[in-house]
């Protein structure tokens, strides 16, 4: 009961802006003129300018809202509603009885009553307004002198049913429009919200487009019957960074399509995801990563990192709401060819922030305050009006805010706050992280490998309270001496080592038959590079300045899948993957197999179960939603079969991220759950941690 209340109290004060403005434009001339009118032109037997006037300055004083005093902008939900009940009711039912029940003024009193209903939308409200304005007129009458005589000539009982009668088809009148409208732009956001993900996947799939074609023209012409000339080493390079870009792009599409499904279904970020973040190393990152239509577009995007701190959040959430931001600034500064965007940091007493600034055309002053409503869009044709909602969202998240500064004509900054993070907490956050990996790393020799002495002591510091044997040299000849002399368990470098680079190194330990973990960091952009640091033996490949939970994790994952332990502890185990769709299989399967494992395939839950009656399998990857028997229905199976494949590991691989689906499928008997398109790492390292 006390919730619906509630409910019903929030919905009948929301303050509409074009409430506000009838209000203003009809209230205040209507009650300044109708006095005159009412009393000069019909006579009535009374009028009161008094009440008039007020009622007027009040109607004034909702349209000029934002010029209103501080305290009562702040109140401002109940200064419209005091508005509302003594121009409304008050007023009209005032007139009414010092009128002695005029026929004019009962006419009036329906008029009121439809008006109500169209300001106050909620039922409760309604009658709570109209209570509180009778009674005050009624409260008027009795203290007025000299004191009315009434004497009501209509029949009561008749125009008692006909105000009750008023009031209920109003009520159903307004909230039969009101779900018309409703339906209506839900049809229209759903159009626009389908038309905006077409649009924003141009991008990435014309960079898929071109980057193919790059590689197709470095590829030599063919001939089954001749020789054909070997590629050059620049022509490899360009493979390798077509290549990356063309994954890029790709991963571009999917965060696009994950950002607006987070903003439709409205999902609040769990709090235990959040983890604690280097601004100046995420913000980089995304810098990199994003997919930029051109060279052009990327060197007019600047970043200040000289400011660096520490926040509280989620790394992907970060990312996107700053691809969001990149990705506006970059669409209004087309037709600006001398425009650039400007990122800095900013450490401040009270709150920290990220600011992203265009000299573009900027956003006109009305619209500022709508720029962060679902589907508001302002000057762009093909945008869904999602973003900036889902920028909002998910710094309120973070316990921050995000607002808009802008001149037109001049710039557009869009100012990213954060809430101070103490040291205390991050002195407790890397202890935290320390006790996770301390037992991993216990006993283990590292070698690092850096001709910079800043990133060297960076590294002892980070990795010394782990209690490893870390040996530190200057370049790749010591390394390899160091290599040949004694064993290690992972090896550390910087790729942009000087003489003897990263790679060159990673080359050489395999050349020589030594096969130890390698992880890498660097300057460069990592995405770009990713794609040859790993056929160059390196496992991980991390940006710079390297950030201590990045870099452990990176370390543990290597030393956790040492090149070839996986395809080892994988070989003769078999793994049946069901669903309907081959080419999912077809991925799935390539991925597997080349991690040693044999591949077994159904396409639908009872074949999944039919193939373990038959045969045997160490695992299950499975799809839900597929014809003939769904994922989790043939899990639930699985699970309630007495047979000796009810224990066997599942692993969910769906394209829905929804939270709802996800519980259902770990409620159903899932153990994993990975949303496709899958990391091939990723589920892997899954696989291992299952079998």
């Amino acid at each position: 009961m006390l919730s619906y209340i509630r409910q019903c109290v929030s919905d009948g004060t929301q303050v509409s802006r074009f409430n506000t403005l009838a209000a203003g434009i009809l209230g205040a001339p209507a009650h300044f003129f109708f006095y005159f009118i009412f009393k000069y032109g019909f006579h009535l037997p009374y009028e009161n300018l008094f009440l008039r006037l007020i009622a007027t300055v009040l109607c004034v004083a909702v349209l000029l809202k934002s010029s209103l005093p501080g305290f009562i902008q702040t109140r401002f939900t109940f200064f419209w509603h005091f508005t509302i009940i003594f121009v409304l009711p008050f007023v009209f039912t005032v007139n009414l009885i010092m009128n002695n029940f005029h026929e004019l003024w009962l006419y009036w009193e329906i008029f009121m009553l439809f008006v109500l209903i169209a300001f106050v939308p909620n039922w409760l409200m309604f009658a709570f307004d109209l209570f509180l304005g009778v009674t005050g007129a009624v409260v008027f009458y009795f203290l007025s002198t000299p004191r009315v005589e009434l004497k009501p000539e209509f029949n009561i009982p008749l125009y008692l049913l006909v105000l009750v009668f008023t009031i209920v088809a109003g009520y159903v009148f307004s909230y039969s429009n009101k779900r018309g409208i409703m339906a209506m732009e839900r049809n229209n956001a759903l159009k626009s919200l389908a038309a905006g993900i077409a649009h924003e996947m141009r991008n990435p799939l014309g960079q898929i487009r071109y980057n193919l074609e790059s590689i197709q023209d470095e590829l030599p012409l063919y001939h089954a019957d001749r020789n054909f000339p070997t590629i050059s080493g620049g022509g490899i390079e360009r493979i390798y960074e077509k290549v990356a870009r063309g994954q890029i792009a790709v991963n571009r599409g999917i965060q696009v399509i994950e950002m607006i499904l987070e903003e439709v279904r409205g999902d609040v970020p769990e709090k235990n995801g959040f983890t604690y973040l280097s601004a100046s190393a995420i913000t980089r990152k995304a810098v990199d990563e994003y997919g930029y239509e051109s060279n052009e577009e990327r060197q007019r995007v600047h970043f200040f990192e000289d400011d660096d701190f520490v926040f509280r959040g989620v790394e992907t959430m970060y990312v996107f709401v700053l691809f969001n931001l990149v990705m506006n600034a970059l669409y209004f500064l087309r037709s600006f060819p001398d425009g650039r965007i400007d990122i800095r940091l900013k450490r401040g007493e009270s709150v920290n922030s990220v600011t992203v600034r265009d000299t573009g055309p900027g956003v006109a002053k009305e619209n500022l305050e709508k720029l962060f409503d679902p589907f508001f869009t302002s000057g762009r044709k093909g945008g869904t009006g999602l973003g900036l909602a889902y920028c909002k969202r998910v710094m309120n998240s973070f316990g921050g805010d995000i607002v808009c500064r802008s001149v037109q004509c001049e710039f557009t900054e869009f100012i990213m706050t954060f809430p101070l993070v103490s040291e205390s907490d991050i002195a407790d956050f890397e202890t935290d992280l320390y006790a996770q990996y301390r037992e991993l790393f216990s006993v283990k020799r590292i070698l690092h490998v850096d001709d910079d002495p800043e990133n060297l002591v960076l590294i002892a510091r980070y990795l010394l309270p782990l209690s490893v044997a870390l040996d530190q040299v200057h370049g790749g000849t010591e390394a390899m001496e160091m290599i040949e002399s004694r064993p290690y368990d992972l090896v550390l470098l910087n790729l942009d080592l000087s003489v003897i680079d990263g790679y060159e190194l990673a080359f050489r330990m395999r050349e020589k038959g030594v096969f130890l973990p390698v992880v890498a960091y660097t300057r460069k952009s990592s995405t770009l590079l990713k794609g040859r640091a790993e056929k160059s033996g390196i496992q991980a490949l991390l940006p710079m300045p390297v950030v201590l939970s990045e870099l452990l994790a990176a370390l543990a994952g290597a030393i956790r899948t040492k090149p070839g332990s996986l395809e080892n502890f994988l070989a003769g185990k078999t793994a049946l993957v069901a669903d309907d769709s081959a080419i999912n299989r077809m991925a799935v399967k390539n991925i597997l197999e080349r991690g040693g494992l044999t591949v077994m395939e159904a396409k639908n839950g009872q074949e999944a179960i039919d193939t373990l009656e038959n045969h045997s399998c160490d695992l299950l990857l499975i799809d839900i939603q597929m014809p003939v028997l769904d994922g989790l229905e043939a899990t639930r199976r699985i699970r309630a079969a007495k047979r000796d494949y009810r224990d066997i590991p599942i692993i969910c691989l769906s394209g829905d991220c929804d939270r709802e689906t996800i519980r259902r499928a770990m409620a159903s008997g899932m153990n994993d759950y990975l949303v496709k398109p899958v990391d091939s790492k990723v589920l892997l390292q899954k696989i291992v941690g299952l079998l």
